[in-house]
């Protein structure tokens, strides 16, 4: 069977996105054989665990993770009887998860997750943990942060995933046997509009957000490097996959590697590869990530982490299309766009001497900076939205939020940005999926805590009429109510409510709460 035809299918999209999100591992598949496969072509991708990256970046742990993962393959193939997703321990005492495909009785192959933890660590326990996998990469550290890292599951957890696991499984078959569509003559092959599909990921109403869509329109079909700033969580990668999918390069590899993720040694190999013989273990070939990425985009996070050794090699790459993986004597050659992104002010570390003016104007071609959301309230209510929708499962009733529920996410600075925001809808629709209105009082407490000091009462907000008109309601009565805490204090009750001082202003000037004309003078 060709699994890479089933990769777009809605379920399993979803499935993989719930997977990355709650376990932070990948869904992946192995054929009849046990051979890993790669959804997209090419090199399979290195799982997000760190601990499995590390081995698997060694010969001897690439061997043992292959032997761990033969060991649940054998098992289904050799019992045809089975259906039902199985566990098995790997070589550093991890846990994969696997479930088979049978079609006409007849092993197909399985869907498995691999690297996780199914109860907590003993002290003892994590430091053979650790010892073993230096045995495996000497110059690994950081141990115990990757460690923090290890997704833990439960009894109830570890059935979940076995369901996801089956259901990914029952979805496949359900498509295969379906009726074949009715053939028609291909239609000839066109790039999407600039603004079209790729970039409907992107959620947002607000100037700052239709700015930077103008500007993605701009650059998607050109090969200029592009640099994205932001703070964490703000959607840097979101921002990367739509410029890649929206330009002539959309049907070639598009490769991800945060840049702290690994130390000195281990992301050079990983960017360069490295030749047999180039340092201990090193008992074959490999490929780096750059020629994993040849035709297509290469998306550099955290750019601003990489070491002075590092940044001299990729500014070769990017002016020359060139590198000598490690080991290597022979350049080779690589036609990649490159994507680079980090939170960090490029320009200081410039003027302190921690990167490279060369590779910094390089990378500067194009500058796309993403706002926080603190800064793009206009968006919240569109994006509570859709997360809503993105997370509503079967069975549940919730339908939207109570009017008083608004007013405390606004208020809120939302330090995490998206990703906090879309992570307190999921809980909210959890929490309360049983009820059809969810109510202000499930929401997070340090939401709550943060908002209202002292237990203040909430504002509340008309149930009836349009949303627009309502948050406009709500926010003139915060501001209202601000001022009259703050004796009028712009820049007190500026920071309270997360936005810049001039726009508070703005504000109080729409709606006309300012004091008079010998307010200027008053305010601090």
């Amino acid at each position: 069977m060709d699994f890479e035809k089933y990769q777009n299918l809605p379920t399993i999209i979803l499935l993989r996105e719930l997977i990355r999100k709650w376990w932070q591992a990948d869904l992946t598949f192995a054929d009849r054989h046990g051979v890993v496969q790669g959804w997209r072509g090419g090199e399979p991708p290195l799982p997000p665990h760190d601990f499995c990256r590390l081995s698997l970046l060694a010969p001897e742990g690439e061997r043992r993770c292959s032997e761990s993962l033969r060991s649940l393959h054998e098992k289904f193939k050799g019992n045809t009887r089975l259906r039902q997703a199985l566990a098995q321990d790997c070589h550093l005492n991890f846990t994969l998860v696997g479930a088979p495909l049978y079609r006409d009785a007849e092993y197909e192959g399985m869907l498995f997750v691999q690297g996780l933890l199914r109860q907590p660590l003993e002290e003892q326990t994590a430091l053979n943990l650790k010892s073993q996998l230096r045995e495996l990469v000497p110059v690994a550290s950081d141990l115990d942060r990757a460690l923090a890292r290890v997704p833990l599951l439960d009894a109830r957890e570890m059935g979940k995933l076995s369901d996801l696991l089956e259901l990914a499984i029952h979805e496949i078959l359900r498509h295969e046997e379906s009726p074949p569509p009715r053939e028609e003559p291909p239609a000839a092959p066109r790039l999407p509009a600039p603004g079209g599909p790729a970039f409907e990921t992107l959620i947002g109403r607000s100037g700052p957000m239709q700015e930077i869509l103008r500007m993605m329109e701009k650059v998607a079909q050109s090969d200029s490097t592009v640099l994205i700033n932001g703070e964490s969580g703000t959607g840097k990668e979101l921002v990367a996959r739509a410029l890649h999918q929206s330009g002539p390069r959309r049907d070639k590899p598009f490769v991800v590697q945060n840049c702290s993720a690994f130390n000195d040694n281990l992301l050079e190999s990983a960017l360069f590869g490295h030749t047999r013989g180039a340092f201990t273990g090193a008992t074959r070939d490999k490929k780096g990530l750059f020629e994993v990425a040849d035709g297509g985009t290469f998306f550099l996070d955290e750019v601003g982490d990489m070491s002075p050794a590092l940044q001299v090699k990729l500014l070769r790459v990017l002016q020359e299309g060139t590198f000598l993986p490690v080991g290597g004597t022979h350049p080779r050659e690589v036609d990649v766009r490159v994507i680079a992104a980090t939170h960090k002010n490029l320009a200081e570390l410039v003027q302190r001497g921690e990167f490279r003016e060369d590779l910094y104007y390089r990378i500067h071609v194009i500058r796309l900076h993403l706002p926080p959301l603190r800064e793009r309230r206009e968006d919240l209510p569109v994006l509570i939205e859709h997360f809503l929708r993105k997370h509503h499962r079967e069975g549940q009733r919730a339908r939207g939020l109570e009017p008083e529920a608004l007013p405390v996410l606004n208020a809120y600075p939302w330090p995490g940005n998206i990703r906090e925001l879309e992570n307190e809808i999921e809980r909210l629709l959890v929490l309360g999926g049983d009820r059809e209105w969810l109510p202000a009082a499930l929401i997070s407490p340090r939401i709550r805590e943060a908002v209202l000091p002292g237990g203040q009462a909430m504002p509340t907000l008309r149930a009836t009429g349009k949303l627009p008109e309502a948050v406009e309601a709500l926010e003139r009565e915060m501001i209202q109510r601000g001022l009259e805490r703050t004796q009028h204090n712009k820049s007190r009750l500026a920071r309270e409510l997360g936005i810049s001082r001039s726009n508070l202003i703005l504000k109080i000037a729409r709606y006309g709460l300012a004091r008079g004309p010998d307010e200027a003078g008053e305010e601090d």
